[in-house]
C-alpha cells in the first residue's frame, strides 16, 4: 500500500483545523476553571452525547471489537455489549443527580457525601489513582493501537508515531480546555464514523471477499456469525453470557462504563445546560455506542478472517511489524491496507481522530482531578484560577509523555480491558449504592479500591511469571476478584460508623430535593427496561438486515419503535 499525496494532505489538513480550534477557543478556555474543565455549564445534550461516543471510539476500539470477533466470534462482542446494562443505569437513576449536585468533578462527591479527613484523603487519593494510574493504563492502550496502525499503515515506528501524534493532541487539549475537546469530539466523530462506514463497504466488495453473500458463507466465517453464544458451549456461554450479564456489569468499574457514572461521563453530564440535557446526553450516548456504531468494526473482523486467519499468516504480511505488537487486534490495521488512495487517506484520518478523540478527552478529565481534587484541594487551596489552568495544560503534558512510555509495556487492547475489568472487580456495586445507603462511608470506598487493586496485580504478576504460581482463566479471576472486594468492602462498612447525619441529611437536600429517592421508582425501572431491550433490538436488527433475515429484523425494529414510543410517553416522570 502507497500513502499518496492526497492521503498525507488529507491528515496534514485534519492537524491543522484541530490546531486553530484549540488556538480559537483558549482564551475563554483559560479564564477559570470551570471553562476550561467544563465549558461554563452550558452545553447542549447533543454536543456532549456526540463526544462522549466519539470518546469511546478510540483507535484501540475497532482492533478490540476485530480481536474479540476473530477469537469468539461476532458473540464474543458480549463481554462489553452487557454494559449497556450499566449505562442505562445511569441515564434513568444518576445522570438527574449529578447535574443537580453542582461539583466541578465527580471527586468532589467524596466530600459533599463523606465527612472528616477520612473522606478527604479519599478525594485526593483518588485524584491521583483514577487521575494519574489508571488515566495513564487507559490512555497506554490507546496509544499502543494507535502506533500499531501506524506501524502497518505508515511504516513508522511506535517511537515516531507517539511523538508526532501526542505533540498535536496535547496543543490542542491544553489550549482549548474541555470546549475545545467537545468541538473537535464533534468533528473527529464525523470523520470517524464516515471512514469505517465507508472503508467496510470496499473491503466487503473487494475480489478477495467477493461481496457480503460470500463473506457470510465462507468456510472461515460462518461458524462466527452467531449473535447470542452457542448455549451448547458451556464455557462459552458462561464467559461471554453469563458472567457479564450476572455480575459484570453492576460488579466492575470500567472507564465509560461506571455504574452510577464517573470519570469523562459525569464530567459530561456536570457540563450539561440543566438536568434534561445531562439524561438526554447519556441516553444518546448509550444508545449510539452500543447499537449504532459496532457493526462496520465486526464486518471487518469477519472479512479479516478471510485474507488473514491466522496469526502467522498477518506475521507474515507485514514482516517489519515487532513480535510484541502482533496479535489479533491488528488485523484491523491490516484489512486497511487493501483500501486505494483517498480513501486510505480518509480512513487514517478517521483513527487518528478517534485516537485524539480518546487521548485529549483523557488527558483534560485527569487534569481536572489534579488540580481540583489534589492541587487546589491539598497543595495550594489559594491558587488563583490562572495558576490552576497553569497546573491543568502542565499535568496534559506530562500525563501524555507517562502513557505514551507506558506503552512499550503492553501488547494489546485485550490485555489493557481485561486488567482494567480486574482492577474494577467487586468495586460497582458500591457505586450504585452509595447514593441510598447511608452507611456506606469513605472506609467502604477505600477498602473496595485497595482490595480489588491488591487483587488485580496479584493476577497480573503471576501471569507475567515465567513458571505461574497457579493457571486460573480470566473469567473465574474476575468472578473471585468481585466476591473477595464485595465481601470485604461489605464487612468494613458494617463495622464502621457512617458519616454525620448532618453531611447526609445536607446531600440527600442538594441531591434530591424535597422529594423522596424513591419517586417514580416505577416509571425509572420500566424506562430502564425499555432502553435496555430498545437498544439491543436496534443492535439485533442491524445485524439480521445484513445477515439477509429480514423478518426477524423488521420484528425487532418494531420492538425498537415500541420501546421507543414507551420511553416518550413517559419520559415526564422519569426527568
Amino acid at each position: 500500500m502507497k500513502i499518496t499525496t492526497l492521503d498525507w494532505a488529507l491528515i496534514i489538513a485534519f492537524f491543522i483545523i484541530f490546531l486553530i480550534i484549540g488556538v480559537v477557543v483558549s482564551k475563554k478556555a483559560g479564564k477559570d476553571t470551570k471553562e476550561f474543565f467544563l465549558s461554563g455549564r452550558n452545553m447542549p445534550w447533543w454536543l456532549l452525547g456526540v463526544s462522549m461516543v466519539a470518546t469511546t471510539f478510540a483507535a484501540d476500539t475497532p482492533g478490540l471489537v476485530t480481536e474479540l470477533v476473530r477469537v469468539n466470534g461476532v458473540s464474543g462482542n458480549w463481554v462489553w455489549w452487557a454494559m449497556l446494562l450499566t449505562g442505562m443505569l445511569t441515564v434513568f437513576f444518576y445522570a438527574k443527580l449529578w447535574r443537580r449536585s453542582g461539583i466541578n468533578t465527580d471527586l468532589e462527591f467524596y466530600e459533599l457525601r463523606y465527612s472528616g479527613k477520612s473522606a478527604s484523603f479519599l478525594r485526593g487519593f483518588r485524584a491521583i489513582y483514577l487521575g494519574v494510574i489508571f488515566n495513564i493504563i487507559t490512555m497506554a492502550g490507546v496509544c499502543l493501537a494507535g502506533a500499531k496502525i501506524a506501524n502497518i499503515l505508515l511504516g513508522i515506528s511506535q517511537e515516531e508515531a507517539l511523538l508526532y501524534s501526542s505533540i498535536i493532541v496535547v496543543l490542542y487539549s491544553s489550549l482549548g480546555g474541555l470546549k475545545g475537546v467537545l468541538i473537535t469530539d464533534m468533528i473527529q466523530f464525523v470523520i470517524a464514523m464516515v471512514g469505517s462506514v465507508w472503508a467496510t463497504i470496499y473491503i466487503i466488495n473487494i475480489p478477495e471477499i467477493g461481496g457480503l453473500q460470500n463473506l457470510l458463507t465462507h468456510e472461515n466465517v460462518v461458524g462466527k456469525l452467531n449473535i447470542l453464544p452457542d448455549f451448547s458451549n458451556t464455557e462459552m456461554l458462561i464467559t461471554l453470557f453469563i458472567i457479564p450479564f450476572a455480575v459484570q456489569w453492576w460488579s466492575t468499574w470500567y472507564p465509560g462504563a461506571e455504574p452510577g457514572g464517573g470519570g469523562y461521563i459525569a464530567q459530561r453530564m456536570l457540563a450539561a445546560k440543566d438536568e434534561k440535557n445531562a439524561t438526554w446526553a447519556t441516553l444518546f450516548f448509550n444508545f449510539a455506542h452500543y447499537a449504532v456504531r459496532p457493526w462496520p468494526w465486526i464486518l471487518v473482523g469477519l472479512a479479516s478472517l478471510i485474507l488473514f486467519p491466522t496469526l502467522d499468516s498477518i506475521a507474515t504480511a507485514f514482516p517489519n511489524l515487532n513480535e510484541e505488537m502482533q496479535g489479533h487486534d491488528v488485523a484491523y490495521a491490516a484489512m486497511m491496507t487493501y483500501l486505494p488512495a483517498g480513501l486510505i487517506g480518509i480512513v487514517l484520518t478517521s483513527l487518528i481522530a478517534a485516537f485524539m478523540s480518546t487521548i485529549s478527552t483523557q488527558l483534560n478529565w485527569g487534569s481536572s482531578y489534579i488540580v481540583n481534587d489534589f492541587y487546589g484541594r491539598f497543595i495550594k487551596q489559594d491558587a488563583t484560577e490562572k495558576q490552576k489552568v497553569f497546573v491543568g495544560r502542565l499535568s496534559t503534558v506530562i500525563l501524555m509523555i507517562c502513557a505514551a512510555l507506558f506503552s512499550f509495556y503492553i501488547k494489546s487492547a485485550k490485555d489493557v480491558f481485561d486488567l482494567l475489568l480486574q482492577i474494577g472487580a467487586g468495586t460497582g456495586l458500591l457505586f450504585i449504592l452509595r447514593w441510598f445507603w447511608k452507611r456506606i462511608n469513605p472506609y467502604s470506598e477505600i477498602a473496595a479500591m485497595a482490595i480489588s487493586f491488591i487483587i488485580a496485580i496479584f493476577f497480573f504478576i503471576n501471569k507475567k511469571l515465567a513458571t505461574p504460581m497457579f493457571e486460573l482463566d480470566g473469567h473465574w479471576q474476575l468472578i473471585l476478584g468481585v466476591l473477595i472486594t464485595t465481601v470485604g468492602w461489605i464487612i468494613v462498612t458494617l463495622l464502621t460508623k457512617p458519616s454525620e447525619t448532618e453531611t447526609i441529611n445536607s446531600f440527600e437536600s442538594l441531591v434530591f430535593g424535597d422529594e423522596s429517592k424513591f419517586k417514580n421508582i416505577n416509571f425509572k425501572i420500566l424506562a430502564f427496561l425499555m432502553g435496555v431491550i430498545g437498544t439491543y433490538s436496534f443492535l439485533f436488527a442491524t445485524g439480521y438486515f445484513i445477515y439477509g433475515k429480514t423478518t426477524v429484523a423488521i420484528i425487532l425494529s418494531c420492538v425498537t419503535t415500541a420501546c421507543a414510543l414507551g420511553l416518550i410517553k413517559i419520559w415526564k416522570k422519569i426527568v
